[in-house]
């Protein structure tokens, strides 16, 4: 007999096999010490009880709704949506056969009528109840025999969160009220908290099934798609409610006007926002106009492709304040002419020191007394003969004709009698001194860009009113001879509110612009001083929206009288983190 040795080696395949098991093994621990997108998400825990969850940190009550009116309003939901409160709401609807519901609705009718039938025999008095019952059984038999309606079972959960358990009876008993008001009874989902999270987280899984009939009508009125915020099917998104993460969009336009104030202390992005309003804005076809003091719009004017207006003594801009109106409407253009003349005398007021007797900029130095009586009636007959040596008169049709400049209302002035000669003399150093150029020659600019920008920034303090003033006034007569739908944005508007002629100008813009399809945004950090003053508050009356992003402490009891703010706004007004605030729209 031959003797066999037995072979110890493993096959190959066996060992690839083993080496494969190990490196799983290895994977396997490895995947568990890695994190996953579900471990982010996830509660650190959960602890069940009969009436309530913790989740987390989180205490939370689901409850379950089972009773309802005999007539659901639409919008009866949006009490809840927006109620300021975490809260988890989950709808379920299940479609059913119309002649299911038929069949059962027969029946139904025909137990109610002999229920009526054996009172009437037992002379029992009659129960209203049951004849309602009839009559709307009835009127949706009819409404789903030829397909009006459809028949649905309809279950609604909710979820309250706090972060106490007296906090979460608090919040219970403010969800019931709301509901309670509107005869919409709800109850707790006792002992069955797990399955009413199952059902109200999103996946879709309804293990409480406590379900109510309904038909269409009454189902429309349950979704959620109302609220009391802003929102329009048309217009641009300004921004999230806070409320209820719905989106604030609508369109400033369709208000009673389309003028908007906005304040904020600096830093509180309230230069973000209205550049965000105006790109969107942009985008349904507005065209912006913008009073930049501070450089800040140059890149977002290069970014789109609109104008950029440079106005500073050493800049070739020029801009001829005599300029008239290209006006077509009749009335406005036999006005155009006196309407162009009383916004000169504003300018010419402000230009030669008239505005008031205060204090100007930070220089600290009085300006001179305001015109006096006889001054204004040279002023204005130099003006009419000015515009007459220059062929321009009353008559629509000579406005056309090369306008005069400031250099010739300064000769006209200069050969005058009376006060003639003095006023020339105010008016010398726009002509020929420190400030000859930027405003005493014709207009060389022409803003037809979707965007225009006019940087004021490197303009003197003592000349930025004035120079804010002309280019207010260029863009009115623009506006008024080509009218379409724009925004004029005029940033730190506070530094015209500091003189009376700009801020009347400033005013008399926020009344008329709704007439030529104008939008005017005045924006402002230095709420105080621009409350303080009576046409500062009247633009603000003027506006229909209202942007108020985060206060210093010292200009939220002022912003509180005029908004008439609750004790919560105004709190929150001087807390608010960048980019959150107050919006008000008409009477939203």
């Amino acid at each position: 007999m031959g003797l066999f040795k037995k072979n110890t080696n493993v096959p190959a395949d066996l060992a690839a096999a083993q080496r494969q098991r190990e490196q799983q093994e290895i994977e396997g621990v490895f995947r568990q010490g890695v994190a996953a997108l579900r471990d982010f998400i996830a509660p650190s825990s959960i602890e069940l009880e009969s009436g309530h969850f913790r989740l987390g940190t989180k205490y939370a009550r689901s409850f379950y709704v089972y009773g309802y009116p005999r007539q659901l309003y639409t919008g009866w939901l949006s009490g809840i949506i927006n109620v300021d409160e975490e809260i988890d709401i989950s709808m379920y609807i299940y479609p059913v056969e119309s002649q299911v519901v038929l069949n059962n609705l027969r029946k139904k009718v025909g137990q109610l009528e002999a229920g009526l039938q054996i009172d009437a025999e037992h002379g029992k008095v009659r129960d209203p109840a049951k004849q309602f019952a009839i009559q709307d059984a009835e009127e949706l038999r009819n409404k789903l025999q030829v397909g009006e309606e459809r028949f649905f079972r309809f279950g609604f959960y909710f979820t309250v969160y706090a972060d106490s358990l007296d906090e979460l009876e608090f919040i219970q008993h403010k969800i019931e009220s709301i509901l309670g008001q509107q005869l919409i009874q709800s109850k707790v989902a006792s002992v069955q908290m797990e399955q009413a999270l199952n059902s109200i987280v999103p996946q879709g899984l309804d293990q409480l099934k406590i379900w109510r009939n309904m038909s269409t009508g009454a189902l429309s009125t349950c979704f959620p798609f109302t609220s009391a915020d802003l929102t329009q099917d048309d217009g641009i998104l300004y921004g999230i409610n806070m409320h209820n993460s719905g989106l604030v969009i609508f369109d400033r336009f369709s208000l009673e006007n389309a003028n908007m104030v906005v304040f904020a202390k600096s830093g509180a992005g309230k230069s973000f926002a209205v550049k965000l309003e105006a790109i969107r804005s942009m985008m349904m076809g507005t065209e912006v106009i913008i009073i930049d003091p501070e450089n800040e719009y140059q890149k977002l004017a290069d970014s789109v492709g609109g104008a950029y207006v440079r106005l500073s003594l050493n800049s070739t801009t020029r801009i001829n304040p005599f300029d008239l109106p290209r006006v077509i409407d009749g009335d406005d253009a036999d006005n155009a002419l006196r309407t162009n003349i009383i916004t000169l005398h504003g300018l010419l007021r402000l230009m030669m020191g008239g505005a008031q007797s205060q204090m100007s900029g930070e220089s600290g130095h009085f300006m001179a007394p305001a015109l006096s009586p006889v001054e204004e009636s040279d002023l204005d007959q130099a003006l009419i003969e000015t515009y007459a040596k220059a062929g321009i008169t009353n008559d629509p049709l000579t406005h056309n004709t090369p306008p005069p400049t400031i250099s010739d209302l300064y000769e006209t002035l200069l050969h005058m009698g009376n006060t003639g000669p003095q006023l020339a003399q105010r008016l010398r150093k726009y002509t020929t001194g420190t400030f000859a150029g930027i405003f005493s020659q014709q207009s060389n600019i022409d803003i037809n860009s979707s965007m225009v920008v006019f940087n004021v920034r490197d303009l003197e303090d003592e000349l930025r009113p004035v120079a804010m003033y002309i280019v207010l006034n260029y863009i009115w007569n623009k506006t008024k001879s080509d009218k379409k739908q724009r925004m004029l944005i005029v940033d730190e508007a506070w530094q015209l509110m500091r003189y009376e002629d700009s801020a009347n100008f400033l005013f008399s813009l926020a009344k008329r612009a709704r007439k030529y399809g104008l939008g005017l945004t005045t924006i402002s950090q230095d709420v105080e001083d621009f409350m303080s003053s009576k046409m500062g508050r009247a633009v603000v009356s003027n506006s229909s929206m209202q942007l108020l992003l985060k206060q210093s402490t010292s200009a939220v009891d002022v912003l509180a009288d005029t908004f008439k703010l609750t004790s919560e706004e105004k709190k929150r007004l001087s807390q608010f983190p960048v980019g959150q605030g107050l919006l008000f729209a008409g009477s939203n």
